[in-house]
């Protein structure tokens, strides 16, 4: 069975800490990022007479589309550093029991 050095397991808590406190950091700028999100309020779609503008065409370089791809980097962010935050309680819970 392959073990983990106890040098890794004991600082095990302080990885944990560590992450959790990153966690909540980047969920709170998560909701920040969301909470200055334009809605989207564009009518009726085909009935409003909406066209292809140079704007709509062009909206990944504007503020609403840096918005946009930031919500998604913090959204895997948390995602990555949850998956890392359980992967270290099995270890230190499968090295304790």
């Amino acid at each position: 069975m392959n073990t983990v050095p106890s040098w890794i397991v004991n600082s095990f808590p302080i990885i944990r800490m560590v992450l959790i406190i990153a966690i909540v950091i980047v969920a709170i700028a998560m909701v920040f990022c969301i909470l200055m999100q334009p809605s989207k309020q564009e009518g009726m779609g085909a009935l409003s007479g909406d066209t292809d503008t140079y704007f709509s065409k062009n909206k990944e370089k504007t503020l609403q589309g840096t918005m946009k791809r930031l919500t998604i980097f913090f959204a895997c962010a948390i995602f990555v550093m949850s998956v890392a935050f359980f992967v270290t309680v099995v270890i230190y819970n499968g090295t304790n029991a």
